[in-house]
């Protein structure tokens, strides 16, 4: 199967620490196709980079799935777009929160998000409670912009630990969720640090999809994720009409 992994930030470094994270743990007849959105933010910290990410986003996934991609997956925390681009697909679509958060359900009563930006903290409690979730995982952030997990020289990663750790005594945490598809290259050596399951969400929903395909599921295409009604667009967005789109 071919597996389409989407950065919807423009940061290539980015998509390879995400690919080489997608590649640890597919299976060996999964081909792992990861892409950089080819507009928006160079980082999605908040909801307006989040909305200016949308476009992006849709035209990979368009593309990934006319290609052949059996499902995608949206390689950033927020779910950016998540039910757009489930409207827009046939085939399965994954956020790499909720892969993270039904993942870590399986394992531990308790468990935290630990995220970058505090203006990521509460658009990630507002998934925590859509996920059904909110009554078993809290979300902490470290305050370290996204760009910082780029930069060796930063001091994100001691921000990061420090955040963990103030999650497993403060919270009670059996289990850490990486609120960051940045995060995922740390995911081993902080297991083996705090000697607890940490949760990389790209990993979850690589496992996820696979399973999804193997059982002949995607998404349902009446109600919430029926196919767009085709209309015209205007302006910059003209060429994303859905009809447009899905015949690029």
């Amino acid at each position: 199967m071919k597996l389409l992994v989407v950065n919807p930030n423009t940061t290539v470094s980015m998509t390879e620490k995400i690919a080489d994270a997608a590649n640890r743990v597919r299976n060996t007849a999964t081909d792992i196709v990861a892409v950089t959105s080819s507009m928006g933010p160079a980082s999605i910290e908040g909801y307006y980079d989040e909305a200016l990410a949308l476009p992006g986003l849709l035209l990979e996934i368009a593309k990934g799935e006319k290609a052949g991609a059996s499902a995608a997956i949206i390689a950033c925390f927020d779910d950016t777009g998540l039910d757009a681009a489930r409207a827009l697909a046939h085939i399965p679509v994954l956020g790499i929160c909720e892969a993270a958060l039904s993942a870590t359900a399986f394992i531990a009563q308790r468990f935290t998000i630990v995220t970058t930006m505090e203006r990521s903290r509460l658009p990630l409690e507002a998934l925590v409670h859509r996920y059904g979730m909110a009554g078993r995982c809290n979300v902490r952030a470290a305050d370290i912009p996204v760009l910082s997990l780029e930069d060796p020289q930063s001091n994100a990663r001691d921000r990061l630990r420090n955040e963990i750790a103030a999650a497993l005594r403060e919270d009670k945490s059996e289990a850490i969720v990486l609120g960051c598809a940045g995060m995922a290259d740390l995911t081993m050596d902080l297991r083996r640090e705090f000697g607890i399951p940490i949760v990389d969400g790209v990993a979850a929903a690589v496992k996820q999809a696979e399973g999804l395909v193997a059982l002949g599921l995607s998404t349902a295409k009446r109600g919430a994720y029926a196919t767009p009604v085709q209309k015209p667009y205007t302006g910059t967005l003209s060429t994303f009409a859905p009809q447009d789109l899905l015949a690029r």
